[in-house]
């Protein structure tokens, strides 16, 4: 009995082995005929550009976000801001700013370190050692916590009996001495090697008299556009021989890790705060740029849509060129979920090759994108970024539930009406 239970099996077995094999035969026909083919190709380039544009715009944002984020690609100068309260006939002799203003400028989440920078309450005035090279003018000095220095100097110390001030200037001090001060006062050019030799003397102004120091240029900074001290001299200097002891700065320096954040520039409109022009000038720019990447992901998730109506509606016509088979085949006996299995064997290994290629299309295209970034010192991953594997992944689950729903949907109202009315 067993024997014979077990002979009706393999013929069952058998059967719906040669029933699927034919029906996997019918199938090709129909979709290598020129109708099917036809409609095959255009699903699968729809498909496939619309997978790819989806992808491209994931890949878009990771660059966009690398490239404003990234410790490569921040700007030593440009992320670094100089800000004071803007000068109007309204707060002439007011713009110090206060612990509260400075303190909500600390909480903004844009803000990542705040140094206040200092001012010399004392009169000064600096000139040259030498009579070879004459020069005299009264100065001011700045301080400010090392961490906002651009200039890596290993004499930036001070004490009293340090042997000279060590004193960073910007650069635009030096453009203007070269190229407009020495012509007008018959003075040679100097270069920044030369001005580093050189011991400065640094007279300060007390109640007493004249007080000296030597002084010596240590760096040039394109950060702060003021004459730099260390903070031990500017304590001591304004403590021995400030005429003001009100210690409230009128500026001070951020840390930013995006200048151009129109959040940064729009707070410093609203609290009349104003900084470089330049630094913050991309900010006009930003919201197209954003705006661009935005439109990418929308206009890539409606082509991808119609794209999967497209693939759908494909399978759905295919199905639907061999529906006497199919309802032959239910007739037989073939089991719905067997039959189900079938048909999504038939389409779905096609989407897998299209998003890998998609993939490797983007990771090619990424490639010689950086290279060519990297060769204009804009440095971005020459691998794709990971979130387009889990996009692509996404994307996987969800052409495939679609394919599996309209399949299901299909076979299910094939099944109904195949069955026997009953009385």
């Amino acid at each position: 009995m067993s024997s014979m239970l077990l002979m009706n099996k393999s013929i069952n077995y058998k059967r719906g082995f040669e029933q699927m094999r034919e029906l996997n035969r019918l199938f090709k026909k129909l979709i290598h005929t020129a109708a099917g083919r036809k409609r095959f190709v255009l699903a699968t380039i729809g498909l496939s550009l619309a997978v790819l544009l989806i992808l491209a715009a994931v890949q878009l944002q990771a660059n966009y976000d690398e490239l404003l984020h990234s410790k490569t690609n921040r700007d030593s100068v440009a992320n670094f801001l100089v800000i004071n309260k803007e000068l109007s006939d309204r707060n002439i002799g007011a713009t110090a700013l206060s612990k509260e203003e400075i303190e909500d400028i600390k909480n903004q989440p844009f803000v990542e370190k705040v140094g206040l920078l200092t001012p010399s309450r004392f009169k000064a005035s600096i000139q040259s050692s030498s009579d070879r090279f004459p020069f005299f003018t009264d100065i001011a000095f700045e301080s400010v916590g090392a961490e906002f220095i651009d200039v890596q100097s290993s004499g930036w110390d001070w004490k009293e009996t340090s042997p000279y001030i060590p004193i960073i200037a910007p650069n635009m001090f030096l453009d203007f001495y070269n190229f407009q001060f020495s012509f007008s006062q018959n003075l040679p050019q100097l270069t920044q090697q030369v001005v580093q030799m050189i011991v400065f003397k640094v007279n300060v102004y007390t109640p007493n008299g004249i007080l000296s120091f030597n002084g010596r240029v240590v760096g040039f900074s394109d950060r702060i556009s003021s004459l730099l001290v260390p903070e031990s001299f500017m304590q001591w200097g304004n403590r021995q021989f400030g005429k003001s002891q009100d210690s409230k700065p009128s500026r001070l320096i951020i840390r930013t890790r995006d200048p151009g954040n129109p959040a940064l520039v729009q707070y410093l409109q609203a609290k009349k705060l104003v900084t470089d022009a330049d630094k913050t000038r991309f900010s006009r720019y930003r919201k197209i740029v954003e705006m661009v990447v935005n439109l990418s992901w929308i206009s890539g998730a409606i082509l991808f849509v119609f794209a999967m109506m497209i693939f759908t509606l494909f399978i759905q016509l295919t199905i639907a060129s061999c529906k006497e088979e199919i309802i032959l085949l239910i007739t037989l006996g073939v089991a719905p979920q067997q039959l189900r299995k079938f048909l999504m064997r038939q389409f779905f290994p096609v989407t897998v090759w299209i998003v890998l290629l998609s993939l490797i299309l983007i990771a090619v295209l990424q490639w010689l994108f950086a290279s060519i970034l990297s060769a204009r010192q804009i440095y971005l991953s020459a691998l794709p970024s990971l979130n387009i594997v889990w996009v692509a992944l996404l994307v996987l689950l969800l052409i495939r539930l679609s394919n599996l729903a309209a399949i299901r949907k299909y076979i299910r109202h094939r099944s109904a009406k195949n069955q026997p009315k009953t009385s």
